[in-house]
């Protein structure tokens, strides 16, 4: 089982950056794609962004070209850098695995992020 912590949320403005951590334990971390999940107020969970072991990565079509996920895998950390960001971005945010777009392990606490307008 890989135990997630993600970290580095808080509030901006409309067209304001933050970049988010998740720090990931486990043997798992570096074979396994993993993934950015958001939940908004009211709405379902939803992958926005993912990545593979290889550096692969895709985009829910609502971030595309404003955020940019990478992973470190010596430190077992994914990132997510929001530029640009909007009102609609605010929400929690949690790592996972992502294969298949289905999340692999129990979630963290998550991150939230607000965006104002």
């Amino acid at each position: 089982q890989v135990q997630l912590v993600e970290s580095g949320g808080g509030s901006v403005q409309a067209g304001g950056s933050l970049r988010l951590s998740c720090a990931a334990s486990g043997s798992s971390f570096s074979i396994t794609r993993m993934g950015w999940y958001r939940q908004a107020p009211g709405k379902q969970r939803e992958l926005v962004a993912a990545i593979t072991s290889g550096g692969s990565t895709n985009y829910a079509d609502s971030v595309k070209g404003r955020f940019t996920i990478s992973r470190d895998n010596a430190k077992n950390t994914v990132y997510l850098q929001m530029n640009s960001l909007k009102p609609e971005d605010t929400g929690v945010y949690y790592c996972n695995g992502a294969i298949a777009g289905i999340p692999q392990w129990s979630w963290g606490q998550g991150t939230q992020v607000t965006v104002s307008s």
